[in-house]
């Protein structure tokens, strides 16, 4: 999986206040010795967890919203080690703005090729520009606009540095898309904002539709990055778009293949070597799994398969409402080299929430010894009540680098919209639920109030 500047440091101790939003991190008592861990912006070998706030009120603004950076660690997230990030962050441009919802969107990923991973933010204000946040062995720092909303990262022309794919997006209600414009940036990004390159992405089609998130992984094995998007299509239908990366960069796929209702994402759930497209389709309370080949997704509709708790296996049963597969996430659990796959139903049970996790395999995903996960599973802390929405968002990262991904799960309306955040710890048995931990914003010290806490996992 490839997934993802002023240099003032604006992370301040806690103890300065609300007011500049920003949590000091000491530098990674570690030896640097995982550079090559994506999601390690301090370079201590363990991958951190990026939360987003986007419904928090920040310098008196609704909704003008946050990201909130958790530090692995030995034992995992325990420690809260976090920055919290926000317009009203020293060093980071801008002002913050009543529904900007900074934090809605975001992308990770070493871009200026110092061995430290960067983390972008971005939002949904079309007008607005996303800010990278620079890694480094204290964790990150500075703040450099980057002229779109919304980002994402992967080598897409193998020449081993990361590249960023901008997109300046509409988000509507209406029944006809805004448009996109996209650019790709040709990677290393100086931390100045300037790329090596850049090159306009599929203006002809883009312009039809609203992109909202992405993720970047290789469908055909060529050690090049693929870019999946979801979008806004029109008529009140979400779709997803592919492109292959290439020696000249990214190119459309127009085959037919399932991309899911708004949710999409990539990871090996075969072993097999090619990244695996699988979309969501909460509407519809099912997954669909199209396999990677050589040649991109699979074209043979006989090896796509469909997933729901009516899956011999996944616990449960298959309801309208249940909106299973709104929220999926890949990572290796059980450690045996093969992805598996955390779906997230947010209206199970009255909307109480579950979190199902299906194992990979050889011969692909499987509802065989799946698990679900509540709150009011033993072990996980809280309880189950109506509109909490367990499972709104999830997020497999391996946060304690003992080679089992983790679990993180959101219920983003937990607590009248507050929000939080679970981990469940992955293991060889797959993920438990002892010792797992729940954190929100209040827990962090951060603005709490309706903030949505966990509407984005990164």
């Amino acid at each position: 999986m490839f997934s993802a500047r002023s240099h003032a440091r604006w992370a301040v101790p806690l103890t300065l206040g609300l007011a500049a939003l920003g949590v000091a991190v000491p530098p990674a008592s570690a030896s640097r010795t995982a550079a090559s861990v994506r999601d390690d912006f301090n370079g201590d070998g363990y991958a951190d967890l990026v939360v987003g706030a986007p419904d928090a009120t920040v310098g008196g603004r609704t909704r003008a919203g946050y990201a909130a950076v958790l530090y692995g660690g030995p034992h995992g997230l325990a420690g809260i080690r976090r920055t919290i990030v926000s317009r009203a962050t020293p060093g980071v441009p801008g002002d913050p703005t009543s529904y900007e919802t900074f934090g809605l969107q975001l992308a990770k990923g070493d871009l200026d090729g110092d061995g430290y991973t960067d983390l972008v933010v971005g939002t949904r204000a079309a007008g607005a520009d996303a800010v990278v946040l620079w890694g480094g062995p204290g964790g990150l720092s500075g703040g450099t606009p980057v002229p779109g909303n919304n980002t994402q990262t992967g080598d897409f022309d193998g020449d081993g540095h990361l590249d960023l794919a901008v997109f300046r997006a509409g988000y509507t209600g209406g029944d006809d898309p805004r448009g996109t414009t996209a650019t790709v940036w040709t990677g290393p990004v100086t931390r100045s904002g300037t790329p090596a390159a850049a090159a306009p992405l599929d203006p002809d089609h883009l312009q039809y539709i609203d992109v909202h998130d992405g993720t970047a992984g290789d469908i055909n094995g060529d050690g090049r990055a693929d870019l999946a998007l979801t979008a806004y299509c029109g008529e009140g239908g979400d779709c997803g778009r592919v492109y292959l990366g290439g020696p000249s960069g990214l190119t459309r796929l127009t085959g037919y293949y399932q991309t899911g209702d708004g949710v999409l994402t990539l990871g090996d759930v075969n072993g097999d070597g090619y990244d695996d497209l699988i979309g969501g389709y909460g509407y519809n309370d099912s997954i669909a799994v199209v396999p990677g080949s050589a040649g991109g997704p699979s074209q043979d509709q006989g090896s796509w398969k469909e997933y729901t708790q009516d899956t011999p296996g996944v616990p449960g049963a298959r309801e309208a409402g249940d909106m299973f597969g709104a929220s999926i996430a890949v990572g290796d659990v059980d450690g045996d080299g093969i992805d598996d796959v955390a779906v997230g139903a947010p209206g199970e049970n009255g909307s109480t929430g579950v979190v199902d996790v299906l194992r990979g395999s050889r011969s692909g995903l499987t509802g065989a010894h799946a698990r679900a996960f509540t709150q009011d599973t033993q072990g996980v802390p809280g309880v189950s009540e109506p509109g909490d929405g367990f499972g709104h968002t999830v997020r497999l990262l391996d946060v304690d680098r003992d080679g089992h991904a983790d679990l993180a799960a959101s219920a983003a309306d937990e607590d009248a919209g507050n929000g939080a955040v679970w981990l469940l710890r992955g293991s060889a048995a797959g993920v438990v639920a002892d010792g797992s931990l729940v954190l929100g914003g209040r827990t962090l010290g951060a603005p709490y109030a309706k903030a949505a806490f966990g509407s984005v996992l990164r």
